[in-house]
């Protein structure tokens, strides 16, 4: 009897290891996936501003040169007329390469926080799309703190993006609420939904969904998506409060108190 009880007690800590060491693994895997997001993001910032500072200036240079060309060819009708096409492709290039730069990551987050810059995001989208979007953003006395702010436009961004490429949505409702405990952001489109045979693999590891549900774990948040016929839905929800993570309990000091104690 005591050799079965000594061998189970063996078993018990043999398992507490094997829990532990796959919980220090989950978390080295979540680590590295925050810490791919967070590089991704620094670089959309340095090509965003590389796009506005280099390119634009090179594009803007080249349509102040056209023009100058375009001034002295009054006379010669074809001349002139070839150099007003290259001062419009020059326009087109401009507004192009601020826009690329705008979406990858927009001045507005920096300096004047995620409501502006959601709002000046979703108008751009619904004028990009044809898409008619509602929105709802809840003003606030203060600004989120800034990885919140980041998350939080990306969620967007990648949602309305989805719903763009695969919803059939004519319209999509955008809602932002700041209560005292908690953020709420949830993009509701009104289009086909996720098909039934697709929407298992699609939570699991769908079109973007795993960075949003990566960058609401890293702060204490959580995504939501629900979809049906009548659209889809996804939520994110994020505390107020501070976010820091619980320390993983080592289940191999657990399970050494638990047997010293029998």
């Amino acid at each position: 009897m005591w050799i079965v009880s000594k061998q189970a007690k063996k078993l018990e800590l043999e398992h507490a290891e094997l829990e532990s060491l796959v919980l220090e693994r989950t978390a080295e895997l979540q680590n590295l996936s925050q810490r791919l997001l967070q590089v991704q993001d620094e670089e959309r910032r340095k090509v965003a501003r590389d796009l506005h500072d280099t390119t634009g200036q090179t594009l803007a240079a080249l349509k102040i040169s056209v023009s100058f060309l375009q001034a002295c060819c009054k006379d010669e009708p074809s001349r002139h007329a070839i150099a007003s096409d290259v001062v419009n492709l020059a326009d087109q290039a401009i507004e192009e390469i601020r826009t690329m730069s705008y979406l990858l990551h927009p001045p507005l987050l920096d300096e004047v926080g995620f409501t502006c810059a959601a709002e000046w995001y979703v108008e751009g989208f619904a004028k990009r799309s044809g898409i008619s979007v509602s929105v709802h953003m809840a003003e606030s006395p203060e600004r989120l703190p800034k990885k919140m702010e980041v998350a939080l436009f990306r969620v967007l961004q990648e949602s309305l993006t989805n719903v763009h490429r695969h919803s059939g949505a004519s319209a999509v409702r955008v809602c932002f609420e700041r209560g005292p405990e908690a953020v709420t952001l949830e993009i509701r489109d009104f289009g086909r939904g996720i098909p039934v045979e697709a929407s298992g693999r699609l939570r699991q590891a769908g079109v973007g969904l795993s960075g949003m549900r990566e960058r609401m774990h890293e702060l204490a948040g959580k995504l939501e998506i629900e979809s049906g016929g009548q659209g889809t839905s996804v939520r994110a929800v994020v505390p107020l409060y501070k976010m820091v993570r619980p320390p993983l309990p080592d289940y191999r000091q657990i399970a050494a108190s638990g047997l010293a104690c029998r």
